[in-house]
C-alpha cells in the first residue's frame, strides 16, 4: 500500500523534472526507425579521435536548423553532417538530428565512417574529405510490398514525376537542394507524392548523378510498388500512395537564440513582451515605409497618375481579351498589384543607356532595339524597346509582363522590370553575356566554340526551362515561339529561355487551344498548329525537336532546302536516320573530336520523336528529361515527320520572316561583336 500511494508523487516528480530541463528527452528515440551504414575499414580506439568526433557531432543539433537544414562541422581529421528533409519545421529537423546521433554512435562504435537515415533527416561522420564530394560507399532501400496492377502505367508516370524533381532538386543553391511533389495516375486517378534531396555541398552535375542513381536504383529494387525509398550518403529519393509530406512545415530556418542562464524562463512574462515588441516593430515599419512612399513619389504627379491610368486601361483590356486565361491567375488586382512593383521611371533607364545610345545596342529582335544599360548599383541590364510600329502592341506588352513576373527559373531569362511612360514600352531583363545561341550556332567562326559537351549541356538547360513551363510554375504556359534565336547563354554557357512575347496561359488541366491568329516562326511551328491554329505543349515539344536538331547539325531548319526538291531539317534527319548515316551526314563537322556518339545518337533520336507528326505520339518535355538523362530506358523508333511545306521554296524561305511579326531574330539576337 505504501508503494502505491508513492507512484503519484513519482509520476509529478518525474513530470517536474521534465517541465524544468526537457533536455533530457534527447535521448528519445524517433517514432521513424533508422537506417544505419557502418564502414569497417577502418576501427579506432585512440580517445583522441572519440573527443574529435564527438566534438563534430555535438555541434549539429543546435546549428542544422538555422542554416537551412545542412549543417556540417569539423573537428581534427572528422567531418560530420545533418542534412533535414526540405519541408520539415526546424523543430522536427532539430528533434531529429538529436535523436540520431546517440543511436547512430552505439550503432557504429569505433568505426571511422558512419551514417544514418530517418525518414525526416540523414547524419553521417568520416574521417576523410566528405564536402563536395559524391560518394558511392554504401546506398540502401525501403519498399512496399504491395505491388500495383498496371507496373507500366505506374512507372511512367513515377518517371515523369523524378525527372521533374530531379530537375527542381539540381537547380537549387547552396542553401537547399531539395524538391516535392505529386503526380496522378491510371483511370481512377491516384496520386504519388514524391520529395528527392541532395546535400547541398555538391554542384548540380553532381546531384544530377546522384539522383539519377536513386532513380535507377527505385527501378531495379521497387518497380511497380506502392511505395519505396533509395538513399546514398548525399541524396535521397521517397515516394509514396500515402501522403507523407510536411504541407504546413516551412524550410528550415534560424531559431530564436535561447535565453542566457541568468534569466528566468517564464512564459507567461516572455510572451507579452514578445507581442508588444511585436506590434510596435510593425508600426513602425508601416510608419516608415509611408514617409519612404511619400519622399520617393515623382514630383509629376499627373503625369504619373496618367501612366498608372494607361497602364491599368491596358491591363483591364487584356482581362477582357482573355479572361479564361487570366482566371487562372487570380484577379486584376493582383495582377496590378504585382505588376506595378515592378515598374521602372524612364529617366532611370534613359540613365542607364546613356538615353538609348547607339553604342549601347545590343541587339534588334522582331518588335524593336535591345539595349545595354548599366543601373546606378553597378547591375547590367538588358533592355528591350518596343518600336512604336511593331507588332507587339499593349497585348504582347502586357502578356509578357504578367508571364515574365510570375517565372523564377536558372534556364529562363528573369525579367526586372518595365517601364511605360507616354510613348514608350520598355521591357528590363537580366543582362545575359554570352549573347544568343544562334550567334554561336550558324557561324562558320564561332561554332567551334560550342563543343559537344556544351551543347549536351544547352539541350538540357532548354528542356529543364520549358519542363517548368509546362508543367513545374504556378501557370500553364505554352511558349509559341521556341528556336535557337530566344535561347540565350550567359557567362557558363547555360541556356536561357527568352521572349515571351507571343506566349499564352492555359488552364492547369488544358489539353489543348485553338486560334485563328497564328503567330510563331515557319520551321519551328508544329503542322496541325500551322495549318489549323490548334496548339498545345506538344508544339513547343515540335519546335524544342527542331531545336535539338539544330544544335547538332550546326544548321538552321528555316534556311534548310535543296531548290530543286524542297526539304525540311526533320526530313533530312529522318533520311539520314534510317538511311544509317546520322553520325557521319547529319553530325556538325567541328564536334567529331569532342562529341560521344552515344549521346549524340540518343539526341537525334529525341529530336525526331519531338517532331513526329502524331501529336500524341511525341513525348512530354517530362518524358523529354528523362529520357535525356536515364540511360536505362530504350528510346522508341520515331515515325515520319509531318510534310506541309509549300511547293515554291521561295515563299516559306526568302526572308525567313513569321506569321505576325515574329521573325528569325529574336528579342535579344543578332547581337553585334563588342
Amino acid at each position: 500500500m505504501e508503494m502505491k500511494s508513492m507512484k503519484p508523487f513519482l509520476f509529478l516528480l518525474l513530470l517536474l523534472q521534465l517541465l524544468i530541463n526537457p533536455l533530457h528527452l534527447i535521448t528519445a528515440q524517433s517514432p521513424d526507425f533508422g537506417i544505419y551504414a557502418c564502414r569497417n575499414n577502418k576501427n579506432f580506439t585512440s580517445t583522441t579521435y572519440q573527443q574529435t568526433l564527438e566534438s563534430a557531432l555535438n555541434s549539429l543539433p543546435g546549428n542544422v536548423a538555422i542554416h537551412g537544414g545542412f549543417h556540417h562541422s569539423s573537428a581534427g581529421n572528422t567531418t560530420a553532417t545533418a542534412l533535414c528533409r526540405g519541408d520539415i519545421s526546424p523543430k522536427l529537423c532539430e528533434d531529429c538530428v538529436k535523436n540520431s546521433i546517440p543511436s547512430l554512435r552505439r550503432t557504429c562504435h569505433n568505426q571511422t565512417e558512419a551514417a544514418v537515415w530517418y525518414a525526416d533527416c540523414m547524419v553521417r561522420y568520416s574521417d576523410r574529405k566528405i564536402l563536395g564530394v559524391l560518394d558511392n560507399w554504401t546506398s540502401g532501400n525501403l519498399s512496399n510490398t504491395a505491388v500495383v496492377a498496371d507496373v507500366s502505367e505506374f512507372n511512367k508516370a513515377l518517371s515523369d514525376l523524378t525527372t521533374r524533381l530531379k530537375a527542381e532538386a539540381g537547380g537549387g543553391d547552396s542553401v537547399r537542394k531539395f524538391a516535392s511533389g505529386n503526380v496522378t495516375w491510371g483511370p481512377d486517378s491516384l496520386t504519388i507524392y514524391g520529395v528527392t534531396q541532395c546535400s547541398p555541398d555538391l554542384s548540380r552535375d553532381q546531384c544530377d548523378r546522384c539522383i539519377n542513381g536513386t532513380i535507377i536504383g527505385i527501378h531495379d529494387c521497387c518497380s511497380g510498388r506502392v511505395g519505396a525509398r533509395v538513399f546514398t550518403p548525399n541524396c535521397f529519393l521517397r515516394y509514396s500512395n500515402e501522403h507523407f509530406l510536411d504541407d504546413g512545415g516551412a524550410p528550415p530556418i534560424s531559431a530564436p537564440s535561447p535565453p542566457s542562464s541568468g534569466q528566468k524562463r517564464d512564459s507567461s512574462k516572455i510572451i507579452p513582451i514578445i507581442v508588444s515588441v511585436a506590434c510596435v516593430s510593425v508600426a513602425l515599419i508601416a510608419i516608415g515605409f509611408w514617409f519612404l512612399v511619400k519622399k520617393t513619389k515623382p514630383k509629376n504627379n499627373a503625369t504619373n497618375k496618367e501612366t498608372g491610368n494607361a497602364f491599368s486601361s491596358l491591363l483591364m483590356t487584356e482581362n477582357q481579351k482573355h479572361s479564361a486565361n487570366l482566371a487562372e491567375v487570380g484577379s486584376v488586382d493582383m495582377e496590378m498589384g504585382s505588376v506595378q512593383s515592378l515598374q521602372f521611371d524612364l529617366a532611370t533607364i534613359e540613365a542607364a543607356t546613356k538615353n538609348f545610345f547607339v553604342e549601347n545596342k545590343i541587339g534588334e529582335g522582331g518588335f524593336g532595339p535591345v539595349y545595354k544599360g548599366v543601373l546606378a548599383n553597378g547591375m547590367e541590364i538588358a533592355v528591350k524597346r518596343l518600336s512604336k510600329s511593331s507588332g507587339q502592341g499593349s497585348q504582347e506588352f502586357i502578356n509578357e509582363v504578367i508571364l515574365m513576373a510570375k517565372l523564377q527559373h536558372r534556364n529562363l531569362v528573369r525579367l526586372l522590370g518595365f517601364c511605360l511612360d507616354e510613348d514608350e514600352k520598355l521591357l528590363i531583363y537580366e543582362y545575359v553575356s554570352n549573347k544568343s545561341l544562334d550567334y554561336f550556332l550558324f557561324d562558320r567562326d564561332r561554332r567551334g566554340h560550342l563543343n559537344w559537351p556544351q551543347r549536351y549541356k544547352i539541350i538540357g538547360g532548354i528542356a529543364r526551362g520549358m519542363l517548368y513551363l509546362h508543367e513545374d510554375s504556378r501557370l500553364r504556359i505554352i511558349h509559341r515561339d521556341l528556336k535557337v534565336s530566344n535561347i540565350l547563354l550567359d557567362h557558363d554557357m547555360n541556356a536561357k529561355v527568352s521572349d515571351f512575347g507571343l506566349a499564352r496561359i492555359v488552364g492547369v488541366d488544358q489539353i489543348d487551344v485553338n486560334t485563328n491568329r497564328i503567330v510563331g516562326t515557319y520551321g519551328y511551328m508544329a503542322p496541325e498548329y500551322a495549318m489549323h491554329g490548334h496548339f498545345s505543349v506538344k508544339s513547343d515539344v515540335f519546335a524544342f525537336g527542331v531545336v535539338v536538331l539544330e544544335i547538332i547539325t550546326g544548321r538552321k531548319s528555316t534556311r534548310f532546302y535543296d531548290q530543286d526538291k524542297p526539304e525540311d531539317l526533320p526530313h533530312f534527319a529522318w533520311k539520314k536516320w534510317t538511311q544509317g548515316t546520322s553520325m557521319e551526314e547529319l553530325m556538325d563537322p567541328t564536334l567529331v573530336e569532342t562529341c560521344c556518339e552515344d549521346e549524340v545518337m540518343r539526341c537525334i533520336n529525341i529530336g525526331l520523336l519531338c517532331v513526329q507528326e502524331d501529336v500524341d505520339a511525341r513525348p512530354h518535355m517530362a518524358s523529354v528529361l528523362n529520357l535525356l538523362n536515364n540511360y536505362s530506358i530504350t528510346l522508341p523508333s520515331p515515325t515520319t515527320p509531318p510534310r506541309y511545306l509549300p511547293k515554291t521554296p521561295t515563299s516559306y524561305f526568302s526572308s525567313g520572316v513569321s506569321v505576325l511579326r515574329s521573325t528569325d531574330v529574336s528579342s535579344i539576337t543578332d547581337v553585334a561583336p563588342r
